[in-house]
Protein backbone atom coordinates (compact mmCIF):
# COMPACT_ATOMS: atom_id res chain seq x y z
CA UNK A 1 0.00 0.00 0.00
CA UNK A 2 1.37 3.29 -0.61
CA UNK A 3 0.28 6.51 1.52
CA UNK A 4 1.70 10.08 0.17
CA UNK A 5 1.39 13.88 0.52
CA UNK A 6 -0.48 15.23 -2.50
CA UNK A 7 -1.63 18.26 -3.69
CA UNK A 8 -5.63 17.67 -5.19
CA UNK A 9 -6.66 21.14 -7.07
CA UNK A 10 -4.82 23.25 -3.73
CA UNK A 11 -6.00 21.35 -1.20
CA UNK A 12 -3.42 19.70 0.82
CA UNK A 13 -3.22 16.01 1.94
CA UNK A 14 -1.05 14.46 4.42
CA UNK A 15 -0.71 10.44 3.97
CA UNK A 16 -3.13 10.26 1.39
CA UNK A 17 -3.44 6.70 -0.03
CA UNK A 18 -2.64 6.22 -3.48
CA UNK A 19 -2.96 2.69 -4.44
CA UNK A 20 -2.57 -1.06 -3.07
CA UNK A 21 -0.38 -2.88 -5.74
CA UNK A 22 0.62 -6.61 -5.64
CA UNK A 23 4.62 -5.84 -6.03
CA UNK A 24 6.97 -3.14 -6.05
CA UNK A 25 9.59 -3.56 -8.33
CA UNK A 26 13.34 -2.31 -7.91
CA UNK A 27 12.10 -1.27 -4.69
CA UNK A 28 14.20 -4.17 -2.80
CA UNK A 29 17.57 -4.93 -4.42
CA UNK A 30 20.70 -6.05 -3.28
CA UNK A 31 24.01 -3.80 -4.43
CA UNK A 32 27.38 -5.08 -4.34
CA UNK A 33 29.44 -3.76 -0.92
CA UNK A 34 29.80 0.22 -1.38
CA UNK A 35 33.14 0.90 -3.03
CA UNK A 36 35.63 2.37 -0.62
CA UNK A 37 36.45 6.35 -1.64
CA UNK A 38 39.93 8.16 -2.03
CA UNK A 39 39.91 12.11 -0.55
CA UNK A 40 42.90 14.34 -0.22
CA UNK A 41 43.93 16.31 2.08
CA UNK A 42 45.85 19.38 0.42
CA UNK A 43 48.48 21.47 2.15
CA UNK A 44 48.00 19.88 5.53
CA UNK A 45 49.96 20.85 9.27
CA UNK A 46 49.67 17.17 10.56
CA UNK A 47 49.03 17.23 14.59
CA UNK A 48 49.12 14.37 17.07
CA UNK A 49 47.54 11.14 16.00
CA UNK A 50 47.73 11.53 12.34
CA UNK A 51 51.21 13.28 12.35
CA UNK A 52 52.56 10.63 14.78
CA UNK A 53 51.42 7.75 12.04
CA UNK A 54 52.96 9.66 9.49
CA UNK A 55 56.39 9.82 10.97
CA UNK A 56 56.53 6.35 12.28
CA UNK A 57 55.19 4.43 9.18
CA UNK A 58 57.73 3.73 6.51
CA UNK A 59 56.06 4.44 2.79
CA UNK A 60 55.79 1.04 2.25
CA UNK A 61 53.29 0.39 5.32
CA UNK A 62 51.00 2.85 3.84
CA UNK A 63 48.06 1.76 2.22
CA UNK A 64 47.91 -1.13 4.65
CA UNK A 65 46.45 -2.00 7.91
CA UNK A 66 49.28 -0.73 9.59
CA UNK A 67 48.07 2.60 8.19
CA UNK A 68 44.79 2.66 9.51
CA UNK A 69 43.68 5.94 11.42
CA UNK A 70 39.53 4.99 11.68
CA UNK A 71 37.58 7.88 12.03
CA UNK A 72 38.50 11.49 11.15
CA UNK A 73 36.36 14.55 11.16
CA UNK A 74 37.37 17.62 8.63
CA UNK A 75 35.42 20.84 9.89
CA UNK A 76 36.20 24.56 10.16
CA UNK A 77 36.99 26.94 12.81
CA UNK A 78 34.19 29.60 13.30
CA UNK A 79 33.71 32.21 11.16
CA UNK A 80 31.83 30.74 9.41
CA UNK A 81 30.18 27.63 11.54
CA UNK A 82 29.95 24.21 9.65
CA UNK A 83 29.11 21.13 11.16
CA UNK A 84 31.36 19.03 9.60
CA UNK A 85 32.02 15.86 7.81
CA UNK A 86 32.95 12.33 9.21
CA UNK A 87 34.76 10.23 7.30
CA UNK A 88 35.20 6.08 8.35
CA UNK A 89 37.16 3.69 8.28
CA UNK A 90 40.10 5.67 7.01
CA UNK A 91 43.28 4.66 5.99
CA UNK A 92 46.00 6.38 4.75
CA UNK A 93 47.39 5.53 1.34
CA UNK A 94 50.32 8.29 0.98
CA UNK A 95 52.03 11.47 1.78
CA UNK A 96 54.03 14.19 -0.82
CA UNK A 97 55.14 17.47 -0.03
CA UNK A 98 53.05 20.24 -1.11
CA UNK A 99 54.01 21.91 -4.45
CA UNK A 100 53.08 25.34 -3.69
CA UNK A 101 53.24 25.83 0.36
CA UNK A 102 56.56 24.93 2.14
CA UNK A 103 56.59 22.88 4.96
CA UNK A 104 53.04 21.44 4.53
CA UNK A 105 52.49 17.86 2.78
CA UNK A 106 49.22 16.45 0.71
CA UNK A 107 47.59 13.31 2.12
CA UNK A 108 45.92 10.37 0.30
CA UNK A 109 43.03 8.76 2.19
CA UNK A 110 40.96 6.00 1.77
CA UNK A 111 37.38 5.51 3.33
CA UNK A 112 33.63 6.41 3.49
CA UNK A 113 31.89 9.35 4.10
CA UNK A 114 29.47 8.60 6.86
CA UNK A 115 25.97 9.69 4.63
CA UNK A 116 22.70 8.31 4.76
CA UNK A 117 23.17 6.24 1.40
CA UNK A 118 25.63 6.18 -1.36
CA UNK A 119 23.59 8.87 -3.61
CA UNK A 120 23.41 11.37 -1.14
CA UNK A 121 25.10 14.97 -2.44
CA UNK A 122 27.68 16.56 0.16
CA UNK A 123 27.83 19.62 0.50
CA UNK A 124 31.02 22.13 0.18
CA UNK A 125 30.51 25.08 2.64
CA UNK A 126 31.02 28.25 1.65
CA UNK A 127 33.73 31.00 2.62
CA UNK A 128 36.24 28.12 4.33
CA UNK A 129 39.95 28.97 3.86
CA UNK A 130 41.22 26.49 6.09
CA UNK A 131 39.67 23.24 7.39
CA UNK A 132 40.71 21.47 11.03
CA UNK A 133 41.07 17.53 11.38
CA UNK A 134 39.88 16.15 14.07
CA UNK A 135 39.82 13.05 15.92
CA UNK A 136 37.89 10.74 18.52
CA UNK A 137 36.67 12.76 21.31
CA UNK A 138 37.77 16.04 19.08
CA UNK A 139 41.38 15.35 19.49
CA UNK A 140 43.29 17.81 17.08
CA UNK A 141 44.61 15.90 13.33
CA UNK A 142 45.93 19.02 12.00
CA UNK A 143 44.64 21.47 9.38
CA UNK A 144 44.68 21.46 5.76
CA UNK A 145 44.12 23.96 2.95
CA UNK A 146 41.51 22.05 1.22
CA UNK A 147 40.34 18.47 0.35
CA UNK A 148 39.33 16.75 -2.59
CA UNK A 149 37.13 13.63 -3.08
CA UNK A 150 34.70 14.52 -0.42
CA UNK A 151 32.30 17.16 -1.96
CA UNK A 152 30.00 16.04 -4.54
CA UNK A 153 26.71 16.13 -5.95
CA UNK A 154 23.91 14.04 -5.24
CA UNK A 155 24.31 10.88 -7.10
CA UNK A 156 22.13 9.37 -9.94
CA UNK A 157 19.75 7.06 -8.23
CA UNK A 158 21.43 3.55 -7.58
CA UNK A 159 17.53 2.00 -9.24
CA UNK A 160 16.67 5.09 -11.66
CA UNK A 161 12.93 2.79 -11.98
CA UNK A 162 10.24 1.69 -9.72
CA UNK A 163 7.43 -0.34 -10.75
CA UNK A 164 4.31 -0.66 -9.48
CA UNK A 165 2.62 -4.12 -9.94
CA UNK A 166 -0.85 -5.07 -10.01
CA UNK A 167 -1.69 -1.67 -8.64
CA UNK A 168 -5.48 -0.51 -7.96
CA UNK A 169 -5.15 2.91 -8.08
CA UNK A 170 -7.03 5.63 -5.69
CA UNK A 171 -8.41 8.81 -6.98
CA UNK A 172 -5.23 10.40 -5.64
CA UNK A 173 -2.88 8.27 -7.80
CA UNK A 174 -5.67 8.47 -11.05
CA UNK A 175 -5.59 12.20 -10.87
CA UNK A 176 -1.39 12.11 -11.87
CA UNK A 177 -2.05 9.23 -14.43
CA UNK A 178 -4.10 11.68 -16.24
CA UNK A 179 -1.29 14.18 -16.54
CA UNK A 180 0.67 11.60 -18.58
CA UNK A 181 2.02 12.82 -21.71
CA UNK A 182 1.80 16.35 -20.47
CA UNK A 183 5.81 17.50 -20.97
CA UNK A 184 5.43 21.10 -19.48
CA UNK A 185 6.71 21.81 -16.08
CA UNK A 186 3.48 21.45 -14.66
CA UNK A 187 2.43 18.49 -16.05
CA UNK A 188 5.96 16.83 -14.76
CA UNK A 189 4.58 18.32 -11.10
CA UNK A 190 1.79 16.28 -11.51
CA UNK A 191 3.10 13.70 -12.30
CA UNK A 192 5.27 13.60 -9.13
CA UNK A 193 4.67 10.84 -6.56
CA UNK A 194 6.44 10.48 -2.96
CA UNK A 195 5.05 8.04 -0.84
CA UNK A 196 5.99 5.58 2.34
CA UNK A 197 5.19 1.77 1.18
CA UNK A 198 3.31 0.25 3.64
CA UNK A 199 3.10 -3.74 4.34
CA UNK A 200 -0.53 -5.73 3.76
CA UNK A 201 -0.66 -8.16 6.75
CA UNK A 202 -3.26 -11.70 5.86
CA UNK A 203 -6.26 -9.48 8.26
CA UNK A 204 -6.21 -6.41 5.99
CA UNK A 205 -4.23 -4.09 8.76
CA UNK A 206 -1.21 -2.12 6.77
CA UNK A 207 1.93 -1.07 8.75
CA UNK A 208 4.75 1.11 7.20
CA UNK A 209 7.53 -0.55 6.14
CA UNK A 210 10.53 2.21 7.69
CA UNK A 211 12.96 3.86 5.18
CA UNK A 212 10.70 2.25 1.71
CA UNK A 213 9.49 4.79 -0.03
CA UNK A 214 8.51 5.25 -4.23
CA UNK A 215 9.64 9.36 -4.97
CA UNK A 216 9.75 10.36 -8.48
CA UNK A 217 7.80 11.02 -11.54
CA UNK A 218 5.69 8.31 -13.63
CA UNK A 219 6.41 7.63 -16.44
CA UNK A 220 4.21 4.91 -17.76
CA UNK A 221 0.92 3.83 -17.05
CA UNK A 222 -0.68 0.15 -18.62
CA UNK A 223 -3.24 -2.40 -17.57
CA UNK A 224 -1.62 -5.20 -15.88
CA UNK A 225 -1.53 -8.89 -16.18
CA UNK A 226 -2.39 -9.88 -12.82
CA UNK A 227 -5.81 -9.19 -12.72
CA UNK A 228 -8.84 -6.93 -14.47
CA UNK A 229 -9.13 -3.43 -13.43
CA UNK A 230 -5.09 -3.38 -12.34
CA UNK A 231 -2.32 -1.22 -13.44
CA UNK A 232 1.29 -1.49 -13.92
CA UNK A 233 2.94 2.07 -13.13
CA UNK A 234 6.38 3.05 -14.06
CA UNK A 235 8.17 5.80 -11.48
CA UNK A 236 11.34 7.25 -12.66
CA UNK A 237 13.05 7.54 -9.19
CA UNK A 238 14.23 10.55 -8.21
CA UNK A 239 17.09 9.82 -5.22
CA UNK A 240 18.34 7.28 -2.69
CA UNK A 241 18.98 3.43 -3.02
CA UNK A 242 16.73 0.37 -2.55
CA UNK A 243 16.45 -1.99 0.67
CA UNK A 244 18.50 -5.41 0.83
CA UNK A 245 15.85 -8.01 -0.51
CA UNK A 246 16.02 -9.51 2.64
CA UNK A 247 13.71 -7.43 4.28
CA UNK A 248 10.93 -9.31 2.16
CA UNK A 249 11.59 -12.76 3.97
CA UNK A 250 11.23 -10.65 7.30
CA UNK A 251 8.13 -9.07 6.16
CA UNK A 252 6.59 -12.70 5.24
CA UNK A 253 7.41 -13.66 9.32
CA UNK A 254 4.65 -10.50 9.98
CA UNK A 255 2.28 -11.45 7.52
CA UNK A 256 0.02 -13.65 9.65
CA UNK A 257 0.67 -11.51 12.61
CA UNK A 258 3.04 -10.95 14.86
CA UNK A 259 6.23 -13.77 15.39
CA UNK A 260 4.96 -16.18 17.89
CA UNK A 261 8.38 -17.39 17.67
CA UNK A 262 11.77 -15.70 19.92
CA UNK A 263 14.90 -15.28 18.24
CA UNK A 264 13.78 -16.05 14.49
CA UNK A 265 16.00 -12.98 13.95
CA UNK A 266 19.34 -14.77 15.31
CA UNK A 267 20.20 -15.86 11.99
CA UNK A 268 20.28 -12.85 9.97
CA UNK A 269 23.68 -10.96 9.51
CA UNK A 270 23.61 -7.18 11.07
CA UNK A 271 22.33 -5.44 8.15
CA UNK A 272 19.38 -7.63 8.39
CA UNK A 273 19.10 -7.58 12.31
CA UNK A 274 18.54 -3.61 12.02
CA UNK A 275 15.45 -4.06 9.82
CA UNK A 276 14.36 -6.67 12.04
CA UNK A 277 14.59 -4.10 14.97
CA UNK A 278 12.83 -1.35 12.53
CA UNK A 279 9.98 -4.14 10.93
CA UNK A 280 9.56 -4.60 15.19
CA UNK A 281 9.45 -0.85 15.61
CA UNK A 282 6.62 -0.53 12.76
CA UNK A 283 4.69 -3.60 14.48
CA UNK A 284 4.98 -2.07 17.92
CA UNK A 285 2.20 -2.70 20.88
CA UNK A 286 0.58 0.66 22.34
CA UNK A 287 -0.88 -1.41 25.30
CA UNK A 288 0.59 0.78 28.39
CA UNK A 289 3.59 -0.26 30.16
CA UNK A 290 3.76 -2.59 32.76
CA UNK A 291 4.18 -1.20 36.24
CA UNK A 292 7.90 -0.71 37.57
CA UNK A 293 9.45 -3.57 39.35
CA UNK A 294 8.92 -6.64 36.87
CA UNK A 295 11.70 -9.20 36.25
CA UNK A 296 12.67 -9.69 32.60
CA UNK A 297 14.91 -12.55 30.79
CA UNK A 298 17.30 -11.51 28.23
CA UNK A 299 18.14 -14.24 25.93
CA UNK A 300 21.87 -13.53 25.19
CA UNK A 301 22.74 -16.25 23.23
CA UNK A 302 22.92 -14.23 19.83
CA UNK A 303 23.90 -11.56 21.24
CA UNK A 304 27.24 -11.26 18.68
CA UNK A 305 26.79 -7.86 18.03
CA UNK A 306 24.87 -4.29 19.02
CA UNK A 307 22.25 -5.37 16.83
CA UNK A 308 21.40 -8.88 18.21
CA UNK A 309 21.15 -6.86 21.37
CA UNK A 310 18.41 -4.73 20.52
CA UNK A 311 16.59 -8.17 19.23
CA UNK A 312 17.47 -9.62 22.12
CA UNK A 313 16.66 -6.63 24.46
CA UNK A 314 13.06 -5.79 22.46
CA UNK A 315 11.91 -9.66 22.89
CA UNK A 316 12.91 -9.37 26.37
CA UNK A 317 10.69 -6.82 27.30
CA UNK A 318 8.13 -7.34 24.62
CA UNK A 319 7.81 -10.94 23.21
CA UNK A 320 8.55 -12.54 20.33
CA UNK A 321 9.02 -9.68 17.84
CA UNK A 322 9.05 -7.33 20.34
CA UNK A 323 10.88 -3.93 20.32
CA UNK A 324 12.82 -1.88 22.50
CA UNK A 325 15.22 0.55 20.66
CA UNK A 326 17.26 -0.38 17.36
CA UNK A 327 20.31 2.61 17.74
CA UNK A 328 21.20 3.97 21.35
CA UNK A 329 18.86 7.25 21.15
CA UNK A 330 15.98 4.98 20.76
CA UNK A 331 17.10 2.54 23.80
CA UNK A 332 17.32 5.98 25.70
CA UNK A 333 13.77 6.76 25.14
CA UNK A 334 11.77 3.23 25.30
CA UNK A 335 13.72 2.95 28.73
CA UNK A 336 12.05 6.34 29.54
CA UNK A 337 9.21 4.63 29.18
CA UNK A 338 5.39 4.73 27.32
CA UNK A 339 7.54 1.09 25.06
CA UNK A 340 6.02 -1.45 27.18
CA UNK A 341 8.31 -1.10 30.77
CA UNK A 342 8.61 1.58 33.49
CA UNK A 343 11.54 1.44 35.31
CA UNK A 344 13.08 0.78 37.63
CA UNK A 345 12.99 -3.32 36.64
CA UNK A 346 15.15 -6.11 36.50
CA UNK A 347 16.74 -7.63 34.07
CA UNK A 348 18.52 -10.93 33.89
CA UNK A 349 20.54 -11.39 30.90
CA UNK A 350 21.29 -14.62 30.47
CA UNK A 351 24.33 -16.13 28.51
CA UNK A 352 26.09 -12.99 29.09
CA UNK A 353 29.48 -14.33 28.27
CA UNK A 354 28.42 -14.06 24.46
CA UNK A 355 28.00 -10.33 24.69
CA UNK A 356 31.61 -10.26 26.93
CA UNK A 357 33.49 -11.42 24.01
CA UNK A 358 31.63 -9.74 21.23
CA UNK A 359 30.63 -6.02 22.70
CA UNK A 360 33.99 -5.31 23.25
CA UNK A 361 36.49 -1.71 22.17
CA UNK A 362 37.02 -1.21 19.12
CA UNK A 363 35.83 0.41 15.73
CA UNK A 364 32.65 -0.56 14.09
CA UNK A 365 33.31 -0.42 10.63
CA UNK A 366 29.27 -0.79 9.77
CA UNK A 367 28.59 2.17 11.58
CA UNK A 368 31.35 3.32 11.53
CA UNK A 369 32.50 4.66 15.01
CA UNK A 370 33.51 3.62 17.37
CA UNK A 371 32.04 0.28 18.76
CA UNK A 372 29.30 0.10 21.94
CA UNK A 373 30.67 -2.03 24.17
CA UNK A 374 28.94 -4.01 26.92
CA UNK A 375 29.84 -2.25 29.45
CA UNK A 376 28.38 0.91 27.57
CA UNK A 377 24.93 -0.94 28.01
CA UNK A 378 25.30 -1.84 31.49
CA UNK A 379 26.33 1.91 32.51
CA UNK A 380 23.23 3.23 30.37
CA UNK A 381 20.71 0.66 31.53
CA UNK A 382 22.25 1.27 35.47
CA UNK A 383 21.53 5.23 34.67
CA UNK A 384 17.92 4.46 34.07
CA UNK A 385 17.29 2.23 37.24
CA UNK A 386 17.81 -0.80 35.21
CA UNK A 387 19.05 -3.67 38.19
CA UNK A 388 21.25 -5.85 35.99
CA UNK A 389 21.59 -9.69 36.84
CA UNK A 390 24.27 -11.15 34.23
CA UNK A 391 24.28 -14.91 34.19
Amino acid sequence: MLLGDVDLEGSWADDAPLALCAEIEGLFVDLPPRSRERFTLVGCTPVGALAALLDRLPAEALGTDHAWLGGLVVTASPPPYWWGEHLGDVVVLAQRPNATVPGTVDIDLSGFVRVHDRTEAVIRPGQVTEFVLQGPDEEPYGTCRDVTGVFRDQAAPTVTQVRLLGCRPESALLTKLDALGQSTKAGLRRRRISADVHAVAADGSASRVIGAMVSGTIDTSEPSRIGTGLLDVTVNSEIGEPMPTGILGILERWHNGRPAERNLWAGYGRELRHHWAGVALAHRSVAPDRPAGVTYDLDGRFVTDIEGFYCAIGEAINGPGGYFGWNLDALDDCLSGRFGAQTPFRLVWHDSAVAREHLVTGYDRRLLGPATTLEYLLDMLAAHQVEIDLR
